[in-house]
């Protein structure tokens, strides 16, 4: 009879472990989707922009230039502080006006590097990144303590932004660049496995729905930061 209860307990574990990671990979699969439609919309736009001289001028050349700059900002906060009060349909909204504010602010670099330049850029961020994330997902290693270490980087490189627009050194600039590279590239592992890790403590619905969409924001700022900093260190001024 004990055997017998062994047995049946083992057999639920087992199932309920395999219905958990089943959910786990869907949860995952949802976050990566929206993330990777976020990028293919600010690609879009990005491009659709950056390819009408007409339209660079219209943007960059008046006062719509600082809408266009703030505007990712803005939409971000909001997401952010307005997670638990706004529903998740609402916040998939934010996340969508964000990618395309953040396609027309990058649609300046049309204006600076070759599109070819640009183009195998992308190609480096996406492999770099996929790599990346894959470790972040896959490692069995608690990365939980670079995130303290990372986030004081990152405003190192908010700091060190702020010197170099009054000091215009480019040995600053390179170094800014080539930090914001490892940088990004850690926070792409940490926040892969903090987004995974999350997933434990998720009741299921709405809080797991809203939980994929911040995910996918988190994992897109990662992917566009990173491919802005390469960018800077291998992109073809024309």
């Amino acid at each position: 009879m004990v055997d017998r209860f062994n047995t049946a307990y083992g057999a639920s574990t087992d199932a309920q472990a395999k219905e958990f990671d089943a959910g786990l990979r869907a949860y995952m699969l949802k976050v990566y989707n929206y993330m990777a439609s976020g990028v293919l919309l600010t690609g879009i736009v990005a491009m659709f922009v950056g390819s009408s001289p007409a339209l660079l001028q219209t943007i960059f050349g008046s006062n719509l230039a600082y809408i266009v700059m703030f505007s990712p900002l803005a939409f971000g906060l909001v997401m952010i502080f307005g997670v638990n009060k706004l529903s998740s349909g609402a916040l998939q909204m934010l996340f969508w006006a964000y990618a395309a504010a953040v396609g027309l602010s990058l649609s300046v670099i049309f204006m600076v590097y070759a599109q070819e330049s640009i183009a195998r850029t992308f190609f480096i961020t996406a492999a770099s990144f996929g790599a990346l994330s894959l470790y972040g997902y896959t490692t069995k290693k608690s990365l939980s303590g670079l995130g303290t270490f990372l986030y004081m980087g990152v405003f190192g490189l908010i700091i060190a932004g702020v010197v170099n627009f009054f000091l215009q050194s480019d040995m600053l600039y390179f170094i800014k660049s080539v930090a914001g590279v490892l940088i990004f590239a850690g926070l792409t592992a940490y926040d892969t496995q903090k987004i995974k890790n999350s997933y434990y403590l998720m009741a299921t619905g709405e809080t797991q729905a809203k939980g994929a969409i911040m995910g996918a924001f988190e994992l897109y700022l990662d992917f566009v930061l990173l491919f802005q900093y390469l960018l800077s260190l291998l992109g073809d001024r024309d």
